[in-house]
């Protein structure tokens, strides 16, 4: 009997109607745990070299994890897989809300979905009702108005929709899946992918709830991280009351705030757009997502001026940091409008507002011309334009069908010296914070499976353990001293793989005490791989060891690596633009810096056992690991 799993998994075929269940295969639950780790080992399985992203062949795969729905801290995430149309590699988004927990009391652990359908149509899983449905009046609506006509349709407002909207459909090629009108699975594309199936939404009533093995033990390992957390009263102050926007004046403070496309790390307007602003202007009460103590979001409301009566849920540093700094925009106001577009076009706020500040830079040094911009002045803080630029991305009207391509095809198209300073990795576009800092992060953005990504590493230890502790699981106190080099290639690894169970459990990591404020808290705090197996015991009843639940995440980065591999991914991608490897940071705190990446490959490529020349996992690794690679 399964604990924790819903023990199915449904597959769709969009190009005939068909519709059928499959029991959820155990080897594979106990290797992969579900979520982020199941869909990877599928995609790996099932996808054929060489198809293209946005045709029949790619799968869309929503999954979940053993702890959604349960009263696991934060267990409201899922994740959603494909081919990414946008890097080519392994690609997928995750989310919060309560769209996984929902899946989950309907009784299912994946939604593999294939084929084309001719027609625009959703899917429709109620409990064991299972029905494609025609979409042809939703086609061209936002994901707002999607969830409110599918709701209207089926006759209950407490369902879960997770949709695209016009971005995706236009096959933008960051286009995102947007759930509860505000939580966007928003990296990689996937919802350009949705658009080429015309696949329109995803809506799920679930009425089964889940079992657990252990409910007492589960109850304890909640209540231990919650006093872990707890502990560490800097960051459950800043979060459960600010949110991720106080990260603004944290990052601009260290020196590593993107400002202008990354040309510097400190933003001159920077408490224009703070925590502060946000929480005294914007800010009318904290939400937060199913399962979760820390209540990180906000409804917020514009009154007066041009935006006047604004209303929605957010905001999250990277959307402030990525139209208000990394644009030298300090109107907040536009910022926040910015923000609602792209949840109501389904466009990742990241590369959004990534492809329109490399733009800026490019128009500033003269690669861009009015010529190339109808006309269009793209310059520095022009919030109107900023505004203007996401309307014409997501129809692909005019300038914005070539920002829609994202900064990768952008900077092939412009010449090389663009390519120079094209903040992406592997054609993703690189997060809010600059690599010349934090180095841990660099690397991270490097190695990723998934292309520039903090989150696949995570590496917070770089700023939160204690020298020793970094000694004693890292091999040196350098490894979380921001300016060193030697050490991060462990942490690195380790964090990827603790992230790895995080994302296949589907629960959020900004729910793990992360601060080992003593020893014990190691025990306690679900950041560590010894309270990840307690937690796992409580809801499946299967025993693990500390070296299995690292081993299972490990699995799960090197499931990601081979199917990166298969494609022509090798060590000459795990790398950074010119910028941060040779351009020094020009002020702040990390003045003169820059990232020495190549000593930090190589003792990240030896802590996994991957060939150093290649960056690929030895055959060693694998068997060890029970992959099979045929090699070709």
């Amino acid at each position: 009997m399964f604990y924790g799993w819903a023990g199915t998994v449904l597959r769709v075929n969009l190009t005939n109607g068909t519709i059928r269940r499959q029991p959820l295969d155990k080897k594979l639950a106990l290797n992969y745990l579900g979520g982020r780790g199941l869909n990877s080992k599928i995609l790996y399985d099932e996808l054929e070299v060489g198809i293209n992203p946005l045709g029949p062949e790619n799968k869309v795969i929503f999954g979940i994890g053993p702890a959604n729905g349960t009263r696991a801290p934060g267990s409201n995430r899922y994740t959603v897989s494909a081919l990414s149309p946008l890097s080519g590699t392994i690609g997928d988004g995750n989310a919060g809300g309560s769209w996984g927990a929902m899946l989950k009391y309907a009784g299912y652990d994946a939604v593999v979905i294939e084929g084309r359908s001719s027609k625009p149509v959703y899917l429709w899983i109620d409990d064991d009702v299972v029905e494609i449905r025609d979409a042809s009046h939703l086609w061209g609506r936002t994901t707002w108005e999607t969830e409110d006509i599918i709701r209207e349709e089926v006759g209950d407002p407490d369902i879960n929709i997770a949709s695209i909207g016009p971005a995706g459909e236009n096959l933008v090629l960051y286009a995102c899946v947007i759930n509860d009108k505000a939580r966007a699975a928003a990296r990689c594309g996937i919802g350009a992918v949705m658009g080429s199936k015309k696949l329109k939404a995803v809506a799920v009533r679930g009425t089964k709830g889940v079992r657990v093995a252990d409910p007492r033990e589960l109850r304890e390992v909640v209540e231990k991280n919650h006093e872990a957390l707890m502990m560490d009263e800097a960051y459950y102050k800043a979060f459960s009351t600010e949110g991720t926007t106080s990260l603004i004046m944290m990052y601009n403070q260290m020196g590593a705030l993107p400002t202008r496309n990354f040309q510097k790390g400190t933003f001159e307007d920077a408490e224009k757009i703070s925590a502060d602003v946000f929480m005294r202007k914007y800010a009318i009460r904290s939400v937060a997502c199913f399962g979760c103590p820390l209540h990180c979001s906000h409804w917020y409301k514009i009154e007066g001026g041009p935006y006047s009566e604004t209303i929605g849920e957010g905001l999250e540093y990277e959307t402030i940091c990525g139209f208000g700094s990394r644009c030298g925009n300090s109107d907040f106001d536009s910022i926040i409008v910015a923000h609602e577009l792209c949840n109501k076009y389904g466009l990742d706020t990241i590369s959004t507002s990534g492809s329109i500040a490399f733009a800026m830079e490019c128009y500033e040094k003269g690669l861009l011309t009015k010529e190339d911009t109808e006309g269009m002045e793209i310059k520095w803080g022009d919030s109107e334009l900023i505004i203007e630029l996401v309307h014409k991305i997501a129809k692909r009207e005019g300038f914005g069908d070539f920002l829609a391509q994202g900064v990768k095809k952008m900077a092939e198209r412009i010449g090389k010296e663009a390519q120079k300073f094209a903040p992406e990795v592997k054609g993703v576009e690189i997060i809010n914070v600059d690599p010349r800092g934090p180095k841990a992060w660099a690397l991270a953005f490097a190695v990723s499976t998934r292309g520039a990504d903090h989150l696949r590493a995570f590496p917070i230890g770089e700023f939160h353990f204690p020298p020793d502790l970094a000694k004693d699981m890292f091999g040196s106190e350098e490894a979380v001293d921001l300016f060193g080099v030697k050490g991060k290639g462990r942490l690195v690894a380790w964090h990827e793989n603790v992230r790895a169970v995080h994302d296949s459990l589907e629960i959020c990591v900004y729910n793990t005490a992360r601060t080992p404020v003593s020893r014990e808290v190691i025990k306690h705090a679900l950041f560590f791989p010894e309270a990840l197996a307690r937690l796992i015991h409580a809801v499946t009843g299967i025993s693990l060891t500390k070296k299995d639940v690292l081993k299972i995440g490990e699995r799960i980065v090197n499931i990601e690596r081979l199917f990166n591999a298969k494609r022509g991914f090798n060590r000459k991608h795990d790398t950074l633009p010119d910028r941060f490897l040779k351009e020094p940071m020009p002020e702040g705190p990390f003045k003169g810096q820059v990232v020495k990446l190549e000593p930090m490959l190589d003792e990240y490529y030896e802590a996994r056992n991957w060939d150093v020349k290649t960056g690929l996992p030895t055959k060693e690794k694998l068997q060890e690991l029970g992959i099979e690679y045929s090699g070709e």
